[in-house]
């Protein structure tokens, strides 16, 4: 990590402030009295807020916004090219640059207990679920996690004490910046294959990240996943262990049923004794889970389980994470984030688990970059059976180019070998209507992908 001190730092610029994760960075430091301008190719929402606040903010990216602002640092993410003119005009000019996820970890040194929340899938909910329980209780946490939390509508709040939740992701190795006290890992499953070339590289970073918890430290694994328990293995600090698969866990649940909605109930149980009974605001098993590590994490906190049960209850989902978004003609829409195939799996399982469970699910799916989708086309073939129709989109390229080697139209194939569901429409226009020819009152269509497919649900809506 570069030796950079905040404290001295007067003028901070951001490339691509108008990012999920950069806005909110932007919003510690003009918090924090410093002086904030960024730039990107597109104003959004945030980028209004952000100026509103006091930042300077200019479209698009150019060699002038430095010469302009003349910032002490210039912070980027690892979207933005190293050709970038901003970049290279902040290089010319001796100014320190650094990455996002390094940033994020200088201002994870100021919090004595910060919590980081790592896996291939979940952390978003987990960081959120664990925010609103640290937030309902009056613990004054900060916060940064990459979506919006209903609660605060936002994705960034500034607390007061030595409390930080974050979001800790793999990609880019980005997480072994950071500092944690506790960090939390929910499951190890390969991704990222256009940086981690084999799984056991994978499994390595993760390992790296959890050797960063100090010995007074505490680490949160899930014990249902054996990739999960052995990256925690040879842990120097004290190890909770949660999961549903056995009561053995350190905290465990039973008794688990699904109400009309698919949001889980359960017995929650700590080293076998009963804790009280939890009923969720999120659907699907996998939120049982996420929670389970939810608890455990306030627990660490010095929060009692009951606690827990009010926030839990509350917490409706993060967005973009089984969000409801409305009806037309009866049809319910969800939209949801899932872009790797075992998430799809999880988002299906959720959708069947209410018991009044919708007449049939309609799936408009966008993959997310070319190297997942090819590494991982098999699982994604099988990933759809569940559903009885499903609209695909054009590949999301995100960070990369077409490299010729994959397509859209091989993957719809592949999927009607195995369940004889998908079509393929050429724009989102296109499958808003025939998701409108084909969907009938009771239904349930969901808008599932990493990329910009929740457009689809709009147009939908507004018809």
């Amino acid at each position: 990590m570069q030796n950079i001190d905040l404290t001295h730092i007067s003028k901070i610029h951001f490339i691509g402030i108008g990012g999920s994760s950069m806005c909110g960075l932007a919003s510690f430091m003009l918090h924090a009295g410093k002086q904030v301008s960024g730039s990107d190719m597109t104003l959004n929402e945030a980028t209004d807020e952000l100026a509103l606040a006091g930042a300077n903010i200019r479209s698009p990216h150019d060699a002038s916004n430095i010469s302009t602002f003349s910032p002490d640092l210039v912070v980027y993410t690892v979207a933005v090219r190293g050709d970038n003119p901003e970049l290279v005009q902040a290089a010319e000019r001796g100014i320190p640059i650094i990455e996002r996820a390094v940033f994020l970890g200088l201002i994870m040194k100021d919090f004595s207990k910060s919590i980081a929340v790592a896996g291939t899938h979940g952390k978003t909910t987990t960081t959120s679920m664990i925010s609103s329980i640290l937030i309902e209780n009056n613990l004054d946490p900060s916060v940064h996690i990459g979506g919006k939390l209903p609660l605060i509508n936002s994705n960034t709040l500034i607390g007061s004490s030595d409390y930080f939740v974050t979001e800790a992701c793999e990609y880019n190795d980005s997480f072994l910046n950071f500092n944690p006290y506790i960090a939390v890992i929910l499951n190890v499953e390969h991704d990222h294959v256009d940086y981690f070339k084999t799984f056991e590289q994978f499994k390595a970073s993760f390992k790296n990240f959890l050797a960063l918890v100090p010995a007074h430290g505490h680490i949160v694994v899930c014990g249902d996943d054996p990739n999960a328990l052995e990256v925690a293995s040879g842990a120097k600090c004290k190890v909770t262990t949660y999961g549903i698969s056995s009561p053995d866990f350190d905290w465990s649940a039973r008794d688990i049923d699904f109400d009309e909605n698919g949001c889980g109930n359960y017995t929650l149980l700590h080293c076998g004794t009963e804790c009280g009974r939890i009923s969720l605001g999120t659907v699907g098993i996998h939120n049982v889970r996420n929670s389970l590590a939810s608890i455990a994490t306030a627990v660490l906190c010095d929060l009692t389980p009951a606690a827990c049960i009010l926030p839990l209850k509350n917490f409706t989902g993060a967005n973009r994470r089984f969000e409801f978004k409305g009806y037309f003609n009866e049809v319910k829409v969800i939209d949801d984030y899932a872009h790797h195939p075992t998430e799809i799996l999880t988002t299906l399982a959720a959708a069947r688990a209410a018991t009044q469970a919708p007449a049939k699910i309609i799936i408009t799916f966008q993959p997310h970059t070319y190297t997942r989708t090819r590494e991982l086309f098999n699982e994604f073939a099988h990933a759809f059976g569940d559903a009885d129709e499903v609209i695909m989109a054009d590949i999301y390229a995100a960070r990369e180019a077409d490299p010729g080697n994959v397509s859209i139209h091989s993957l719809v194939d592949e999927i009607n070998k195995v369940s004889a569901n998908c079509v393929y429409k050429r724009d989102f226009e296109a499958i808003a209507a025939y998701v409108r020819e084909i969907a009938n009152p009771h239904d349930l269509v969901i808008t599932m992908g990493a990329g910009d497919i929740c457009k689809v649900a709009d147009l939908l809506l507004k018809q």
